[in-house]
């Protein structure tokens, strides 16, 4: 059996069951089966400074598409592919229908092509201003290519979670769940070419 990868928040907030992402290519699970985080827009906070408008890298890995709304990171192949170049990929999509805002808004702090550790910073945004304008700031975190019954342990939706956090162990006082386990074999080219498409999502 292929090595998990564990995946950490991508932002501070409450993790949300995919079902329930106001988007059907993400709530029927159709790029591949994952979570969602609503985003910490901290009570007070102005546009820009909220708690959830710091966005982390979930895993360790190369940024093989990135977009101002969503990017996919590719992480290492698990020990003992039979790919050497096979990695796993981990969609991040910065709430729903953001590639209408051409980019408006969003701070990129990478580039496309370069290595990332998890925990690393990658993108400023504000999801008060999202949700102002009208759209759900939730942000799903997708393992693309990933079967039914691929992800093992999701954090449990209401789970409140800071960016990096693996969804973690035991519960403790914040009501963390369990580590968010994805052995999805590549990212397939179609998903890349699905988050590419400028007119979708």
């Amino acid at each position: 059996m292929a090595e998990a990868l564990i995946v950490g928040s991508p932002v501070a907030g409450r993790v949300v069951a995919m079902h329930d992402v106001p988007d059907p290519v993400f709530a029927q699970s159709i790029v591949g089966p994952g979570l969602a985080v609503d985003p910490d827009t901290g009570p007070g906070a102005t546009p820009g400074t909220e708690p959830g408008g710091r966005v982390v890298a979930p895993c360790a890995g190369t940024v093989v598409k990135l977009h101002a709304h969503a990017f996919v990171l590719l992480a290492p192949p698990a020990a003992g592919a039979s790919e050497p170049a096979a990695g796993r990929g981990v969609l991040v999509h910065l709430g729903i229908d953001t590639v209408q805002l051409q980019g408006e808004g969003f701070t990129l702090l990478v580039a496309e092509g370069d290595a990332v550790e998890a925990g690393q910073e990658l993108v400023r945004w504000s999801p008060s201003a999202v949700a102002d304008g009208g759209r759900s700031p939730l942000v799903p975190v997708v393992a693309l290519d990933l079967g039914p019954g691929g992800l093992e342990e999701p954090a449990r939706p209401g789970a409140v979670v800071s960016a990096g956090d693996p969804c973690s162990a035991s519960p403790d006082a914040r009501g963390l769940g369990r580590p968010v386990r994805l052995t999805a074999p590549r990212v397939g080219a179609w998903c890349v070419a699905w988050c590419s498409t400028s007119g979708r999502r």
